[in-house]
Formats: C-alpha cells, sequence, structure tokens
C-alpha cells in the first residue's frame, strides 16, 4: 500500500468532520442522481462545509442546492484538473458520487481529505481509497440512487434515507417559461414533451418515430401540442422533430409544435417539465428531471439497464419500454448506426398507448 494517510474510522459520523468534498461532476441525470446522498450527508453532518464540485454547465441550475454550501465547477476533464486540485484544499471527507478516471480518485486525494470513499471501486486507483475492500463494480450497486446512497453510508451517514432527487427552484426559469407559454398562447394548453436527443446516440428513438407517434397521438387527441426539449447542441435535431410535426398535423390558430432547444436556460427545464403533462424520452438527464419535478416519463430502453439509470421511485407514475440489445458486443457509446436498430424495436403504437394510459389516468 503506498497510502500513508492517517484515516481514523472514529471521526466518522462526528463533529471531527467539518469539511466535506462531494464529487458529481458529470451529466445532468448524474448529478441528479447524487441529491439523495448528499441530503444524507448533510443530515448526519448539518454543521459541516460541504462543497460540490459540478460541471461547469450545470453549476447555475444546482445553486441554491440546500444540500450543500458552496459549488465549484469542473469538467471532470485533465484541462482543468490543476485548476481544481488548488481550489480543493483542507477536507476532512471525500465522496466521489459520479466522476470520471483517472482524475476523480486522485482530485479526491489532494484535497487532504483523511477519508475518501467511491464506489464502484475496481479500478486502478483504489489504493487511494478507504473503501479497498470489498471490491464492487457497477452490477453489484443496483440503481444509480442506491450506489451514491451506499457511498453516502460508507463516509458515515446513518438513518432511513429519502430516496427523491431535488433541483433548486429558480424564479427566472419559471417566469422564462411562463412568458414561452403565452407567447404561442399555451397557458392552459395539454403538452407533450419529447427529448429526442441523447447523451450517446445507442440511447436516442429515432426522430421519425417521434413525429410519428405525435400524428397518432393528434388523431385520439386533437388538442395536444408539443415541445421538444434538448439542449443547445441538439436545437437542430429538435427543430427536425418540431417542424416534422407541424407539417402533418398543423394547429389551426397557432403552434402545434415548438422547439424549446436553446431557446430557454436550462434553468428554465424543471418548470418546462413540470408545465407539461408527461415527457417520452430515452436514457437522459432530463428523463431524471422529469422524474425529480414529479412529471410522468415514458422511458424507453435498449442499451441502458431501467434497473440501473431509469426511474427510481413513483415507478407508478411511469411507463419504461424496454428491448433487446440487438448488437452483440452493443457498440453504446460508439454506436455506428444514426439510428440505433435497438431503439428502433420501440414500436410507435407502444409509445402512444403509453402516451395514452398516462394522459387518461390524469383526466380520471
Amino acid at each position: 500500500m503506498l497510502d500513508r494517510r492517517a484515516r481514523p474510522a472514529q471521526e466518522l459520523g462526528t463533529p471531527a468532520i467539518r469539511r466535506i468534498l462531494a464529487i458529481s461532476c458529470t451529466a445532468l441525470g448524474d448529478t441528479l442522481l447524487s441529491t439523495p446522498a448528499l441530503r444524507a450527508l448533510r443530515q448526519t453532518y448539518p454543521q459541516a462545509h460541504i462543497t460540490l464540485l459540478v460541471h461547469p454547465s450545470l453549476q447555475q441550475l444546482f445553486t441554491g442546492l440546500a444540500e450543500v454550501d458552496e459549488l465549484i465547477p469542473y469538467d471532470g476533464k485533465w484541462r482543468g484538473f490543476r485548476r481544481a486540485a488548488r481550489q480543493l484544499k483542507g477536507f476532512d471527507l471525500a465522496v466521489i458520487l459520479h466522476g470520471n478516471e483517472p482524475q476523480a480518485t486522485p482530485l479526491a486525494y489532494l484535497s487532504d481529505a483523511r477519508h475518501i470513499f467511491k464506489l464502484p471501486n475496481n479500478n486502478r486507483w483504489n489504493f487511494l481509497l478507504s473503501n479497498r475492500e470489498p471490491v464492487l463494480g457497477w452490477d453489484d450497486l443496483g440503481h444509480g440512487i442506491d450506489q451514491r446512497l451506499a457511498v453516502a453510508k460508507l463516509a458515515g451517514a446513518v438513518g432511513e434515507f429519502e430516496r427523491r432527487m431535488t433541483v433548486p427552484a429558480h424564479a427566472a426559469g419559471k417566469a422564462a417559461v411562463d412568458a414561452a407559454l403565452a407567447e404561442r398562447g399555451w397557458q392552459k394548453a395539454t403538452i407533450v414533451a419529447f427529448q429526442p436527443g441523447a447523451s450517446t446516440m445507442s440511447r436516442r428513438w429515432p426522430r421519425s418515430r417521434f413525429i410519428a407517434a405525435a400524428i397518432s397521438m393528434v388523431k385520439a387527441r386533437p388538442e395536444l401540442r408539443f415541445v421538444v426539449t434538448g439542449s443547445p447542441a441538439e436545437a437542430a435535431l429538435c427543430q427536425e422533430v418540431a417542424a416534422g410535426i407541424e407539417a402533418a398535423v398543423p394547429f389551426a390558430g397557432g403552434a402545434r409544435a415548438w422547439a424549446s432547444a436553446g431557446q430557454l436556460p436550462l434553468i428554465a427545464l424543471p418548470d418546462l417539465l413540470r408545465r407539461s403533462s408527461l415527457l417520452v424520452t430515452g436514457d437522459t438527464g432530463p428523463m431524471h428531471l422529469a422524474v425529480t419535478v414529479g412529471t410522468s416519463a415514458v422511458a424507453l430502453f435498449a442499451v441502458s439497464d431501467p434497473a440501473r439509470s431509469g426511474p427510481g421511485y413513483d415507478v407508478d407514475k411511469h411507463v419504461i419500454i424496454r428491448k433487446w440489445r440487438t448488437c452483440d458486443p452493443c457498440y453504446s457509446k460508439n454506436c455506428p448506426y444514426a439510428e440505433p436498430i435497438c431503439m428502433d424495436n420501440i414500436t410507435v403504437d407502444e409509445v402512444v398507448a403509453a402516451v395514452d394510459a398516462i394522459l387518461s389516468r390524469g383526466a380520471a
């Protein structure tokens, strides 16, 4: 063992832990999944100063998160590693809830933390961790919420923990949504949200299927409007889907579909999803955000496993449609298909039936 740093276990769960570093600096969904663990740490260490290392693109959205005292932006790459390391000094405890290696564990070590916890712990930096044994991989840890709560428990958190995710409220985001809906005359509209983009191609339902699903939905519910959500980088994709819906099923006297990608700031997305009746999506951050704000999701899976990354609670509110992986081995992040054949196995009829079930339940 190369690490000689003292790790007095009796400090855990006591006021001896004064400064905590929590690392969750990847994507939107990953950070939302970390919030129950952050709450567990806050409950156990009410007097501690908790710093969250968060991806720069998410800093504004998570500003005001009740579970932490401070946010420091870091994108998890070598480019900003030295700058982040200079900012992270004098910590007693570090928890890696979700972070890329080989940066995350060395960064936690350089924070001066006496106690460093991470799961899974089956990588080359295991020797720097306080939990070197037993060695666990992703398949041993269950849902992402439970994986992060397991890290918090290793770090001394005790009690019964609420699994619900949280996101701060932003008045400016709500105002932006209210203005956008008023501009379109959608204040009282029944809105279905579509999220056609995803972090990898392998998690995307084909854009043509979104358009076909909207056409079918409108036949039964002519009053429906559609908002197509996404990041600024996904604006062209979202505009294509919205334009396809608008061309096929125009709405007399107004817009049928609106591509919000690139039109609203990220801080508006929680209220946009809250205002929507449901979200049709692959395994994405917006799916987890919909779960967070209480909006039903029709969640589409093939490559990823909903038991690990699907809706983590209120399962009766959501519909999960899962198909099989068609490639062996699966190329996942390097999927060569512009429209993955595994996701294409999810039919329009299945999605429309799921949407109808949710909307009918809401109208009952």
